[in-house]
């Protein structure tokens, strides 16, 4: 049986929501501390990349970490660190078009994760 191929993947939106609902998400933010006040979202975890240490994120266990900044860029380099630490697939969102713009503005993020938590089915109790 063949080992998995390290990997950088993208992820959009709709699935960040539907894995972080399902409680199979490791969402960590690699922005600076005071951008993770000024807005956040809930359930991310702060990992800054200015003092980013790979081994020090929580045990991901079942759950797909996934890398999250303003443009892309922190995330891909968090993503870069996090393979040469011996991990395989590493997710960033949001996903930065070809020129390295971002696809989601910062300030859009959080609202779109909600929205796209709301249009979830409902669990049942």
């Amino acid at each position: 049986m063949s080992k998995p191929q390290p990997c950088i993947e993208t992820i959009d939106t709709a699935e960040v929501a539907t894995l972080l609902n399902a409680g199979k998400l490791l969402l960590i933010d690699v922005r600076e501390p005071e951008e993770y006040a000024k807005e956040r979202i809930a359930g991310a975890l702060l990992y800054p990349l200015s003092s980013f240490d790979a081994d020090a994120l929580p045990d991901d266990g079942e759950r797909q970490v996934v890398f999250h900044c303003g443009s892309g860029k922190r995330s891909l380099t968090a993503a870069e660190r996090r393979l040469a630490a011996g991990r395989t697939t590493q997710l960033i969102w949001p996903a930065v078009s070809p020129r390295g713009k971002p696809r989601v503005s910062p300030s859009s993020m959080a609202p779109r994760i909600d929205r796209a938590l709301a249009s979830l089915p409902k669990k049942s109790s």
